[in-house]
Protein backbone atom coordinates (compact mmCIF):
# COMPACT_ATOMS: atom_id res chain seq x y z
CA UNK A 1 0.00 0.00 0.00
CA UNK A 2 1.60 3.55 -0.92
CA UNK A 3 -0.18 7.26 -0.99
CA UNK A 4 -0.70 9.51 -3.97
CA UNK A 5 -1.53 12.87 -4.78
CA UNK A 6 -3.86 13.54 -7.59
CA UNK A 7 -2.36 17.19 -8.45
CA UNK A 8 -5.27 18.25 -10.48
CA UNK A 9 -7.36 18.14 -7.00
CA UNK A 10 -4.85 20.02 -4.90
CA UNK A 11 -5.76 23.64 -4.00
CA UNK A 12 -1.52 23.45 -2.15
CA UNK A 13 -3.28 24.46 1.60
CA UNK A 14 -0.35 22.84 3.26
CA UNK A 15 -2.81 21.18 5.85
CA UNK A 16 -1.26 17.62 5.19
CA UNK A 17 1.79 19.23 5.88
CA UNK A 18 1.20 20.49 8.50
CA UNK A 19 -0.84 17.48 10.23
CA UNK A 20 1.06 14.75 9.19
CA UNK A 21 2.95 13.62 13.01
CA UNK A 22 6.03 12.20 11.49
CA UNK A 23 6.85 15.06 8.98
CA UNK A 24 6.79 13.07 6.04
CA UNK A 25 5.02 15.90 3.63
CA UNK A 26 6.87 19.15 2.52
CA UNK A 27 5.20 21.10 -0.18
CA UNK A 28 7.98 21.17 -3.38
CA UNK A 29 8.55 23.84 -5.74
CA UNK A 30 5.41 23.17 -7.47
CA UNK A 31 3.64 24.45 -4.19
CA UNK A 32 2.69 20.88 -4.14
CA UNK A 33 3.14 18.19 -1.71
CA UNK A 34 5.69 15.90 -1.94
CA UNK A 35 5.48 12.53 0.29
CA UNK A 36 8.18 10.50 1.92
CA UNK A 37 7.43 7.20 1.78
CA UNK A 38 10.74 6.06 3.98
CA UNK A 39 9.68 8.12 6.20
CA UNK A 40 5.62 8.26 6.21
CA UNK A 41 4.10 5.16 8.43
CA UNK A 42 0.72 5.02 6.54
CA UNK A 43 -1.31 6.73 9.49
CA UNK A 44 -4.06 8.24 7.03
CA UNK A 45 -4.47 11.39 8.76
CA UNK A 46 -3.18 13.64 5.75
CA UNK A 47 -6.27 11.88 3.62
CA UNK A 48 -8.95 12.56 6.50
CA UNK A 49 -8.05 16.38 6.90
CA UNK A 50 -7.09 17.14 3.14
CA UNK A 51 -10.33 19.33 1.80
CA UNK A 52 -10.37 18.43 -1.81
CA UNK A 53 -9.72 14.59 -1.54
CA UNK A 54 -6.14 15.01 -3.17
CA UNK A 55 -4.44 12.44 -1.45
CA UNK A 56 -5.67 9.11 -2.01
CA UNK A 57 -4.37 5.59 -0.52
CA UNK A 58 -2.85 3.19 -3.38
CA UNK A 59 -3.04 -0.46 -3.35
CA UNK A 60 -0.45 -1.74 -5.32
CA UNK A 61 -1.19 -5.60 -6.75
CA UNK A 62 1.90 -7.51 -6.31
CA UNK A 63 3.02 -10.80 -8.55
CA UNK A 64 3.77 -13.97 -7.36
CA UNK A 65 7.11 -14.06 -6.44
CA UNK A 66 9.41 -16.81 -8.60
CA UNK A 67 12.69 -16.79 -6.86
CA UNK A 68 11.62 -18.59 -3.96
CA UNK A 69 15.39 -20.31 -4.10
CA UNK A 70 17.03 -17.12 -3.09
CA UNK A 71 15.45 -17.07 0.25
CA UNK A 72 17.14 -19.16 2.89
CA UNK A 73 17.06 -19.55 6.97
CA UNK A 74 15.54 -18.49 9.61
CA UNK A 75 15.57 -14.42 11.34
CA UNK A 76 14.49 -13.73 14.64
CA UNK A 77 14.19 -10.30 16.11
CA UNK A 78 15.81 -10.15 19.63
CA UNK A 79 13.77 -7.95 21.87
CA UNK A 80 15.22 -6.52 25.62
CA UNK A 81 12.86 -6.49 28.65
CA UNK A 82 14.15 -5.01 31.85
CA UNK A 83 17.59 -4.50 30.18
CA UNK A 84 17.93 -8.18 29.69
CA UNK A 85 17.05 -10.04 26.69
CA UNK A 86 13.59 -11.16 26.89
CA UNK A 87 12.42 -14.40 27.57
CA UNK A 88 10.36 -14.41 24.30
CA UNK A 89 13.70 -14.25 22.49
CA UNK A 90 14.85 -17.64 23.60
CA UNK A 91 10.89 -19.37 22.87
CA UNK A 92 11.27 -18.02 19.36
CA UNK A 93 14.97 -19.18 18.88
CA UNK A 94 13.91 -22.78 19.81
CA UNK A 95 10.91 -22.99 17.86
CA UNK A 96 12.96 -21.50 15.14
CA UNK A 97 15.75 -24.03 15.93
CA UNK A 98 12.80 -27.10 15.38
CA UNK A 99 11.23 -25.66 12.17
CA UNK A 100 15.31 -25.36 10.99
CA UNK A 101 15.55 -28.98 11.26
CA UNK A 102 12.90 -29.19 8.41
CA UNK A 103 14.60 -26.81 6.38
CA UNK A 104 18.00 -27.90 6.53
CA UNK A 105 19.39 -24.06 7.22
CA UNK A 106 20.21 -21.65 9.92
CA UNK A 107 18.99 -19.86 12.33
CA UNK A 108 20.30 -15.96 12.61
CA UNK A 109 19.10 -13.62 15.39
CA UNK A 110 19.15 -9.49 14.84
CA UNK A 111 19.82 -7.74 17.96
CA UNK A 112 18.92 -4.07 17.28
CA UNK A 113 21.13 -2.31 19.59
CA UNK A 114 24.24 -2.89 21.29
CA UNK A 115 24.51 -6.47 23.44
CA UNK A 116 27.82 -7.93 25.10
CA UNK A 117 29.53 -11.26 23.71
CA UNK A 118 28.15 -12.88 26.86
CA UNK A 119 24.39 -11.90 25.90
CA UNK A 120 24.76 -13.72 21.99
CA UNK A 121 27.36 -16.61 23.52
CA UNK A 122 23.92 -17.57 25.58
CA UNK A 123 21.51 -17.05 22.23
CA UNK A 124 23.96 -19.48 20.45
CA UNK A 125 23.36 -21.54 23.07
CA UNK A 126 19.89 -21.75 22.83
CA UNK A 127 19.77 -22.84 19.20
CA UNK A 128 21.29 -19.45 17.23
CA UNK A 129 23.66 -20.42 14.25
CA UNK A 130 24.69 -16.51 13.93
CA UNK A 131 24.37 -13.30 15.68
CA UNK A 132 24.17 -10.12 14.22
CA UNK A 133 24.53 -7.37 16.52
CA UNK A 134 23.76 -3.79 15.32
CA UNK A 135 25.84 -1.57 17.32
CA UNK A 136 24.42 1.90 18.09
CA UNK A 137 23.15 3.39 21.22
CA UNK A 138 20.19 4.65 19.64
CA UNK A 139 18.13 1.65 18.84
CA UNK A 140 18.39 0.84 22.31
CA UNK A 141 15.55 3.71 22.83
CA UNK A 142 11.97 2.22 21.96
CA UNK A 143 11.12 3.74 18.96
CA UNK A 144 10.24 1.50 15.86
CA UNK A 145 10.94 3.77 12.83
CA UNK A 146 14.86 3.50 12.87
CA UNK A 147 14.43 -0.07 13.61
CA UNK A 148 12.38 -1.17 10.86
CA UNK A 149 14.58 0.62 8.43
CA UNK A 150 17.59 -0.87 9.40
CA UNK A 151 16.16 -4.44 9.69
CA UNK A 152 14.38 -3.66 6.29
CA UNK A 153 18.17 -2.87 4.83
CA UNK A 154 19.64 -6.52 6.37
CA UNK A 155 16.21 -8.19 5.63
CA UNK A 156 17.05 -7.02 1.68
CA UNK A 157 20.81 -8.16 2.18
CA UNK A 158 20.43 -11.81 3.91
CA UNK A 159 16.69 -12.51 2.50
CA UNK A 160 15.87 -14.64 5.10
CA UNK A 161 12.94 -17.09 3.91
CA UNK A 162 10.95 -16.74 7.58
CA UNK A 163 11.52 -13.95 10.07
CA UNK A 164 9.80 -14.56 13.77
CA UNK A 165 9.26 -11.97 16.40
CA UNK A 166 7.27 -11.53 19.80
CA UNK A 167 3.64 -10.54 19.77
CA UNK A 168 4.43 -7.69 22.02
CA UNK A 169 4.30 -4.07 22.15
CA UNK A 170 7.60 -3.48 20.12
CA UNK A 171 7.59 -6.52 17.87
CA UNK A 172 3.85 -6.33 16.69
CA UNK A 173 4.65 -2.48 14.89
CA UNK A 174 7.87 -3.68 13.96
CA UNK A 175 6.99 -6.32 11.80
CA UNK A 176 3.74 -4.47 10.90
CA UNK A 177 5.68 -2.00 9.29
CA UNK A 178 8.53 -3.88 8.18
CA UNK A 179 6.04 -6.09 6.20
CA UNK A 180 4.39 -3.05 4.34
CA UNK A 181 8.20 -1.44 3.12
CA UNK A 182 8.59 -5.88 1.82
CA UNK A 183 5.54 -6.26 0.52
CA UNK A 184 4.73 -9.72 2.16
CA UNK A 185 2.07 -11.37 4.12
CA UNK A 186 2.54 -11.00 8.29
CA UNK A 187 0.16 -13.25 10.50
CA UNK A 188 -0.23 -11.78 14.17
CA UNK A 189 -0.20 -13.65 17.39
CA UNK A 190 0.45 -16.91 16.31
CA UNK A 191 0.14 -19.72 18.74
CA UNK A 192 1.28 -22.20 16.49
CA UNK A 193 4.00 -23.24 13.63
CA UNK A 194 4.91 -26.18 11.11
CA UNK A 195 6.52 -26.49 8.13
CA UNK A 196 4.45 -27.82 5.17
CA UNK A 197 7.26 -29.50 3.03
CA UNK A 198 8.26 -29.76 0.18
CA UNK A 199 6.88 -26.07 -0.72
CA UNK A 200 8.72 -25.50 2.47
CA UNK A 201 5.34 -23.08 3.37
CA UNK A 202 5.11 -21.91 6.86
CA UNK A 203 1.53 -22.64 8.21
CA UNK A 204 1.01 -20.20 11.03
CA UNK A 205 -1.76 -20.44 13.30
CA UNK A 206 -3.74 -18.10 15.76
CA UNK A 207 -7.01 -17.48 17.36
CA UNK A 208 -9.79 -15.89 15.12
CA UNK A 209 -13.26 -15.02 15.59
CA UNK A 210 -12.85 -13.73 18.76
CA UNK A 211 -10.87 -16.82 19.84
CA UNK A 212 -14.03 -19.04 18.54
CA UNK A 213 -11.67 -21.20 15.51
CA UNK A 214 -8.09 -21.91 15.14
CA UNK A 215 -7.26 -20.23 11.71
CA UNK A 216 -4.35 -21.74 9.75
CA UNK A 217 -2.39 -19.04 7.59
CA UNK A 218 -0.05 -19.22 4.89
CA UNK A 219 1.94 -16.80 2.56
CA UNK A 220 2.12 -18.84 -0.44
CA UNK A 221 3.33 -15.81 -2.57
CA UNK A 222 5.80 -14.23 -1.27
CA UNK A 223 8.96 -14.02 0.66
CA UNK A 224 10.07 -13.48 3.48
CA UNK A 225 7.22 -15.42 5.41
CA UNK A 226 6.67 -13.24 8.79
CA UNK A 227 5.07 -14.07 11.66
CA UNK A 228 4.44 -12.46 15.43
CA UNK A 229 4.36 -14.97 18.08
CA UNK A 230 2.67 -14.61 21.42
CA UNK A 231 5.04 -15.26 24.45
CA UNK A 232 4.91 -18.00 26.97
CA UNK A 233 3.25 -20.23 24.20
CA UNK A 234 6.36 -21.64 22.44
CA UNK A 235 8.68 -23.58 24.94
CA UNK A 236 12.59 -22.53 24.89
CA UNK A 237 14.88 -25.52 24.96
CA UNK A 238 17.76 -26.26 26.87
CA UNK A 239 20.51 -24.27 26.41
CA UNK A 240 23.92 -26.06 25.07
CA UNK A 241 26.82 -24.29 25.62
CA UNK A 242 29.12 -26.48 23.82
CA UNK A 243 27.34 -24.83 20.55
CA UNK A 244 29.40 -22.69 18.23
CA UNK A 245 27.74 -20.20 16.35
CA UNK A 246 29.24 -16.86 14.81
CA UNK A 247 28.82 -13.09 16.01
CA UNK A 248 29.41 -10.19 13.78
CA UNK A 249 28.88 -6.84 14.37
CA UNK A 250 27.87 -4.42 12.15
CA UNK A 251 27.11 -0.52 11.54
CA UNK A 252 24.36 1.37 10.21
CA UNK A 253 23.60 4.91 8.54
CA UNK A 254 22.88 8.04 11.24
CA UNK A 255 20.75 8.48 8.76
CA UNK A 256 18.45 5.67 9.39
CA UNK A 257 18.33 6.47 13.14
CA UNK A 258 16.57 10.30 12.84
CA UNK A 259 13.16 10.26 13.83
CA UNK A 260 10.64 12.70 14.26
CA UNK A 261 9.05 10.78 17.45
CA UNK A 262 10.73 11.38 20.91
CA UNK A 263 11.17 9.03 23.32
CA UNK A 264 10.08 10.19 27.11
CA UNK A 265 9.99 6.95 29.17
CA UNK A 266 8.08 3.72 30.25
CA UNK A 267 5.31 3.67 32.59
CA UNK A 268 5.07 0.29 34.21
CA UNK A 269 2.02 -1.38 35.76
CA UNK A 270 2.48 -1.59 39.36
CA UNK A 271 -0.88 -3.16 40.21
CA UNK A 272 0.66 -6.88 41.03
CA UNK A 273 3.68 -7.49 43.37
CA UNK A 274 4.15 -10.30 40.96
CA UNK A 275 3.80 -9.79 37.17
CA UNK A 276 2.03 -13.03 36.07
CA UNK A 277 3.95 -13.34 32.05
CA UNK A 278 6.78 -13.92 34.86
CA UNK A 279 4.97 -16.20 37.64
CA UNK A 280 5.57 -19.58 37.96
CA UNK A 281 2.63 -20.02 39.57
CA UNK A 282 -0.87 -18.56 39.30
CA UNK A 283 -4.33 -18.83 40.62
CA UNK A 284 -6.84 -17.34 38.26
CA UNK A 285 -10.11 -16.57 39.60
CA UNK A 286 -13.37 -16.62 37.10
CA UNK A 287 -16.93 -15.38 37.09
CA UNK A 288 -17.93 -18.35 39.16
CA UNK A 289 -15.88 -16.58 42.01
CA UNK A 290 -19.59 -14.21 41.93
CA UNK A 291 -17.87 -11.19 43.16
CA UNK A 292 -15.28 -9.05 43.84
CA UNK A 293 -14.96 -9.32 47.17
CA UNK A 294 -14.04 -12.89 46.94
CA UNK A 295 -11.06 -12.30 45.28
CA UNK A 296 -9.62 -12.66 48.96
CA UNK A 297 -9.66 -16.14 48.41
CA UNK A 298 -8.28 -16.44 45.64
CA UNK A 299 -4.93 -13.75 46.82
CA UNK A 300 -4.56 -15.77 49.83
CA UNK A 301 -4.06 -19.26 47.61
CA UNK A 302 -2.02 -17.33 45.68
CA UNK A 303 0.01 -15.74 48.53
CA UNK A 304 0.45 -19.06 50.60
CA UNK A 305 1.46 -21.01 46.79
CA UNK A 306 4.40 -17.82 46.59
CA UNK A 307 2.38 -17.16 43.31
CA UNK A 308 0.43 -14.26 41.41
CA UNK A 309 -2.94 -13.47 40.77
CA UNK A 310 -4.71 -14.21 37.54
CA UNK A 311 -8.37 -13.56 36.14
CA UNK A 312 -10.63 -14.58 33.33
CA UNK A 313 -12.00 -11.93 31.17
CA UNK A 314 -15.73 -11.65 32.57
CA UNK A 315 -14.14 -10.42 36.30
CA UNK A 316 -11.68 -7.59 34.35
CA UNK A 317 -15.05 -6.43 32.25
CA UNK A 318 -16.90 -6.20 35.38
CA UNK A 319 -14.70 -4.12 37.21
CA UNK A 320 -13.73 -6.89 39.96
CA UNK A 321 -9.95 -6.45 38.91
CA UNK A 322 -7.64 -4.51 37.01
CA UNK A 323 -6.58 -6.13 33.11
CA UNK A 324 -2.90 -6.33 33.90
CA UNK A 325 -4.81 -9.73 35.62
CA UNK A 326 -6.47 -11.08 32.48
CA UNK A 327 -5.09 -13.95 31.35
CA UNK A 328 -6.22 -15.06 27.52
CA UNK A 329 -6.69 -13.81 24.16
CA UNK A 330 -7.19 -10.22 24.75
CA UNK A 331 -4.68 -10.18 28.17
CA UNK A 332 -1.47 -11.90 28.39
CA UNK A 333 -0.58 -15.48 27.98
CA UNK A 334 1.50 -17.11 30.25
CA UNK A 335 2.75 -20.86 31.09
CA UNK A 336 3.75 -21.35 34.44
CA UNK A 337 4.70 -24.24 36.26
CA UNK A 338 1.59 -24.47 37.99
CA UNK A 339 -1.86 -22.93 36.76
CA UNK A 340 -4.87 -22.91 39.08
CA UNK A 341 -8.55 -21.96 37.88
CA UNK A 342 -11.04 -21.52 40.14
CA UNK A 343 -14.56 -20.99 39.31
CA UNK A 344 -13.19 -20.46 35.13
CA UNK A 345 -15.47 -21.96 32.60
CA UNK A 346 -12.91 -22.00 29.95
CA UNK A 347 -13.55 -20.65 27.25
CA UNK A 348 -11.36 -21.05 23.93
CA UNK A 349 -10.36 -16.89 24.80
CA UNK A 350 -9.07 -17.64 28.09
CA UNK A 351 -7.19 -21.40 26.71
CA UNK A 352 -5.11 -20.08 24.05
CA UNK A 353 -3.47 -17.89 27.02
CA UNK A 354 -2.75 -20.47 29.91
CA UNK A 355 -2.74 -23.98 27.92
CA UNK A 356 0.76 -23.93 27.84
CA UNK A 357 1.18 -24.24 31.60
CA UNK A 358 2.99 -27.27 32.80
CA UNK A 359 0.10 -27.97 35.24
CA UNK A 360 -3.28 -27.36 35.18
CA UNK A 361 -5.77 -27.14 38.10
CA UNK A 362 -9.27 -26.67 37.87
CA UNK A 363 -11.61 -25.72 40.40
CA UNK A 364 -15.73 -25.62 39.17
CA UNK A 365 -18.99 -27.10 40.26
CA UNK A 366 -19.96 -27.91 35.89
CA UNK A 367 -18.36 -31.42 35.45
CA UNK A 368 -18.62 -30.71 31.94
CA UNK A 369 -16.33 -26.75 32.04
CA UNK A 370 -14.24 -27.19 29.21
CA UNK A 371 -11.63 -25.85 31.85
CA UNK A 372 -11.82 -29.74 33.05
CA UNK A 373 -10.84 -30.94 29.49
CA UNK A 374 -7.61 -29.44 29.77
CA UNK A 375 -6.54 -30.02 33.38
CA UNK A 376 -4.15 -32.30 34.69
CA UNK A 377 -6.03 -32.12 37.84
CA UNK A 378 -9.55 -31.53 38.55
CA UNK A 379 -12.18 -31.05 41.32
CA UNK A 380 -15.72 -30.96 40.58
CA UNK A 381 -17.73 -29.07 43.55
CA UNK A 382 -18.21 -26.01 45.28
CA UNK A 383 -14.99 -23.73 45.43
CA UNK A 384 -16.22 -21.87 48.40
CA UNK A 385 -15.92 -25.05 50.17
CA UNK A 386 -12.74 -25.89 48.26
CA UNK A 387 -10.83 -23.10 48.08
CA UNK A 388 -10.77 -22.82 52.18
CA UNK A 389 -10.22 -26.24 52.49
CA UNK A 390 -6.88 -26.09 50.55
CA UNK A 391 -6.08 -22.90 52.13
CA UNK A 392 -6.53 -24.22 55.54
CA UNK A 393 -4.48 -27.07 54.96
CA UNK A 394 -1.26 -25.01 53.73
CA UNK A 395 -1.77 -23.21 56.43
CA UNK A 396 -1.51 -25.97 58.70
CA UNK A 397 1.58 -27.07 57.04
CA UNK A 398 3.57 -23.97 57.45
CA UNK A 399 3.07 -23.95 61.05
Amino acid sequence: MSLKVIKDRCVSCGICAEVCPVNAITMNDENLPDINLDVCNLCGICIEKCPTGAIIRVHKSQPKQTDYASYRGILVVAEREDGEIARVTYELIGKASRLSYHLKESVTVVHLGPAQDKEAEELIAYGADKVLIVENEKLSIHLIGPKVRVLYDIVNKIKPEIILAGSTSEGRPLLSRLAVKIQTGLTADCTGLKIEMPDRHLLQTRPAWGGSIMATIMTPNHRPQMATVRPRVMRKQNPDYNRKGKIERIKTEESKLIDHIKFLEIVKESTSKIRIDNADIIVSGGRGIKGPENYSLIEKLANLLGGAVGSSRPPVDDGWIDHAHQVGQTGRTVAPKLYVAVGISGAIQHLVGMQSSENIIAINKDPDAPILKVADYAIVGDLFQIVPAIIKSLENRSK
